[in-house]
């Protein structure tokens, strides 16, 4: 199983960036998908996740601002950001997990993309 992320980049404080991260070569099972992020020295922080059935849950930090979606058919997850602030530069990891249920932990996902960079200028 493979995931693609993309959509990184830089932009000013209160812009938007949209993150898309797509899942291929493998069989999945309506798995839920999530989003992590990891700051320059921090550890791997749980962003947003979202199940096969549309439920979400967002980490406090971008409640509001942040909105996870996915099209799945193609078993691709978007996270669309908006009104970015500096503290949230990192890079953007998409995961996946082979059972339905979201979760928050790094630990409960088994596969992970490559990481998409988002800088955000002050």
């Amino acid at each position: 199983v493979q995931l693609q992320a993309s959509g990184g980049g830089l932009v000013q404080a209160g812009g938007s960036l949209r993150l898309s991260c797509a899942a291929s070569g493998g069989t999945f099972s309506r798995p839920a998908m999530g989003w992590f992020r990891q700051a320059p020295g921090k550890e791997r922080e749980f962003v947003a996740t979202i199940s096969w059935s549309g439920n979400t849950f967002y980490a406090d930090s971008v409640k509001g601002r942040f909105i996870i979606s996915r099209d799945n058919p193609g078993n691709t997850v978007y996270l669309q950001m908006n009104s970015l602030k500096p503290e949230d530069t990192a890079v953007y990891y998409c995961a996946a997990r082979k059972v339905r249920g979201i979760a928050t932990m790094t630990s409960s996902y088994d596969y992970w993309g490559q990481g998409t960079q988002v800088t955000v200028s002050s």
